[in-house]
C-alpha cells in the first residue's frame, strides 16, 4: 500500500486518541521588559510559557530532558541550567541527541554517557537509540516525564525531529510522560514542499512519509506522530507557543540563533539546507568545511557554466554566483574547487526544494565527472529512487518536481489536521 494512502486509513484510527492527550499550557503574561518586535507581538517560546507558569505540567513530577545547545532562553541561559536550579522542578536527568547535549560532537557523533560537568546532572546518550533500547535507558534514569526543547530547521532529513519521534515511541514503551516545549520553524510553516518519503526507504534521516521540507513546528509534528505513525499514542502534552505565525521567519521571533549542529551556523543555512542538502547523495561538495556550508556546492573541474546554467532557469527568489572554495574538512580537503555560492534575494519566493532539483539537474549536464554516492544515499534523502532516476533519464526540473505532487498533496492534506497555528 502506498505511504499517504495508509496514512489515510489510519487517520481516523488515532486522530482521536491523538487530540485527547495533546493539550496546551494556559496562556501567560509577557515577562516585564522584554523586547516586542514591531506590531507590538513577541514570540513566547513554550519553555517560557512552562516557566510563566510555575512548571504546572511538570508538578510532582522526576523530569527528564532531551535538549542540546539551543535549548536556551531569551537571555541566552540553557533551559537545564534554568530548571536544575529552580525548586520547582524535579530535573533528574538529560539525554543527548546527536552531536550531544552541550553540542561538542561533529555529524555522525554524541557525547556518550557522562556527568554534566555544570550541573552534575547525568546525561545519557540518545543517538542512534530507539525503541525497547531507548526505553530502557528512560526507565533507569528514574524519570516520570520526558521533556524535549530542540530547534529544529524544517527538513526531513535533520535528525532531531527522528530523535523527537524515537524519544516518543521509548516514553511510551517505557510508561513515560511526553512534553514538547515549542519553538518556531525558522524558515517558515507556510506550506509543505518536495517527495514525500516511501517507508521502504526508512532511516534516521526520514523514519515515516512526511515532505522533505515539513512545514511545520515540532510541537506539531510531535502531534502528527503521535496521530499517524506511532504503534499506539503517547501521553503528549505541547506547550505551544504565543506570538508566531506560519510566514514568520526566524529574525522575526527576535530570540537569539545557536547553531542546532556544527554545520548549520545561521538561520540563512537552515533557509536553503532542505534542497541542498540532497548534495550529499553526490560527488560534489555541499560545503561542509566552510564557513558557509549548503550555500557553496562544488567539486574539482567545475567552472562557471554551472552558474550560469542554474541562473538560466529562473528559480524564484534566488541568484547563484561562480565561486572557488577550499573545504577545510569532508570532501575535497585542503584542495580549491569550483562550484556556486547561492544567494537568496527574496526568502518568500524562494523554493529550496526546487532550487536543490535545479541545481542538481545543471550540475550533472554541466560537468562530465557527476556522480551519485554509490550507495545510492540521494534515496534516503528523497524518499524514493525516483528523484535519481528521472534526473538520470534526463527529466528537467519541473518534471522532477511535478513526480511528487500527488503525495505532497495526500501529505498536506493530513498535515492540516495536526496545526497550531495559522
Amino acid at each position: 500500500m502506498n505511504p499517504l494512502r495508509r496514512i489515510l486509513s489510519r487517520r481516523s484510527l488515532l486522530a482521536g486518541a491523538t487530540a485527547a492527550v495533546a493539550v496546551t499550557a494556559a496562556p501567560a503574561q509577557a515577562a516585564p521588559g522584554a523586547p516586542a518586535p514591531a506590531g507590538g507581538r513577541r514570540l513566547r517560546t513554550g519553555f517560557e510559557r512552562l516557566a510563566a507558569d510555575g512548571y504546572a505540567p511538570l508538578e510532582g513530577q522526576r523530569v527528564g530532558v532531551v535538549t542540546n545547545p539551543t535549548g536556551i532562553t531569551r537571555d541566552v541561559r540553557h533551559v537545564v541550567d534554568v530548571m536544575h536550579g529552580d525548586d520547582r522542578v524535579g530535573l533528574i536527568a538529560v539525554f543527548g541527541p546527536e552531536h550531544g547535549f552541550r553540542g561538542t560532537a561533529q555529524a555522525g557523533g554524541s557525547e556518550g554517557r557522562h556527568d554534566d560537568p555544570a550541573t552534575g546532572l547525568p546525561v545519557y546518550d540518545t543517538y542512534l537509540k530507539n525503541g525497547e533500547a531507548l526505553a530502557a535507558i528512560f526507565s533507569a534514569s528514574g524519570v516520570d516525564t520526558v521533556v524535549f526543547d530542540i530547534q529544529d530547521v524544517g527538513a526531513r532529513f535533520y535528525t532531531y525531529i527522528w530523535t523527537l519521534y524515537d524519544c516518543m515511541e521509548a516514553a511510551r514503551l517505557a510508561g513515560k510522560r511526553f512534553v514538547v516545549l515549542d519553538r518556531p520553524n525558522p524558515v517558515t510553516g507556510r506550506a509543505a514542499l518536495g517527495p514525500v518519503l516511501h517507508k521502504e526507504f526508512a532511516t534516521f534521516v526520514g523514519r515515516e512519509p512526511i515532505a522533505q521540507a515539513h512545514g511545520m513546528t515540532v510541537g506539531e509534528l510531535a502531534r502528527l506522530f503521535n496521530g499517524e505513525f506511532l504503534t499506539a499514542p503517547v501521553p503528549l502534552e505541547t506547550v505551544r507557543m504565543t506570538g508566531w505565525r506560519r510566514s514568520d521567519f526566524y529574525d522575526a521571533s527576535g530570540l537569539p540563533w545557536v547553531p542546532p549542529s556544527p554545520n548549520m551556523p545561521t538561520p540563512e543555512t537552515a533557509l536553503v539546507y532542505s534542497g541542498t542538502c540532497l548534495f550529499e547523495g553526490t560527488n560534489l561538495s555541499e560545503g561542509r568545511g566552510t564557513t558557509r556550508p549548503f550555500e557553496l556546492l562544488g567539486a574539482e573541474g567545475i567552472d562557471g557554466r554551472w552558474a550560469a546554467a542554474a541562473n538560466g532557469l529562473g528559480l524564484a527568489g534566488v541568484r547563484f554566483r561562480e565561486a572557488y572554495f577550499a573545504p577545510t574538512f569532508s570532501k575535497f580537503q585542503g584542495r580549491t574547487i569550483g562550484g556556486v555560492q547561492l544567494h537568496v534575494h527574496d526568502r518568500v519566493a524562494f523554493d529550496p526544494v526546487r532550487t536543490g532539483i535545479g541545481l542538481l539537474v545543471t550540475a550533472k549536464r554541466v560537468w562530465g565527472g557527476f556522480a551519485w554516492r554509490p550507495d545510492h544515499w540521494i534515496d534516503k534523502l528523497t524518499g524514493s529512487p525516483r528523484v535519481r532516476m528521472m534526473i538520470d533519464a534526463g527529466a528537467n526540473t519541473d518534471e522532477v518536481v511535478a513526480g511528487w505532487r500527488e503525495e505532497l498533496a495526500a501529505f498536506r492534506r493530513v498535515r492540516e489536521e495536526y496545526l497550531l497555528y495559522r
